[in-house]
């Protein structure tokens, strides 16, 4: 069993995830590229002690930069998106 803190990265603040928070109740992380929907459902619920009705994942590739001559490639990473039920919130989004 994975720990849900492993799972979880880091909360994901954007001015478009700051819409979707306030119109839609969804907050966004960054999470473990090898964990699965029910994975982030469970460990979002254990870790904020909140109600989870739907989570989306998405695969995003990381880009090809450049300097110079010299070309690189940031890293791949995955992302949830976390649909509330009504009446839940998340203190950590609140303050943003």
């Amino acid at each position: 069993m994975k720990s849900p803190f492993s799972l979880i990265r880091n909360p994901y603040l954007t001015e478009k995830v700051m819409f979707l928070k306030e119109a839609q109740n969804k907050v966004v992380f960054k999470v473990a590229p090898d964990c699965n929907k029910i994975e982030v459902k469970k460990a979002i619920e254990e870790i904020f002690k909140v109600k989870v009705l739907n989570v989306r994942t998405i695969n995003v590739k990381g880009k090809t930069k450049r300097l110079g001559v010299h070309q690189g490639k940031r890293a791949d990473w995955k992302k949830a998106i976390v649909m509330l039920q009504p009446g839940e919130t998340i203190e950590y989004f609140e303050g943003a």
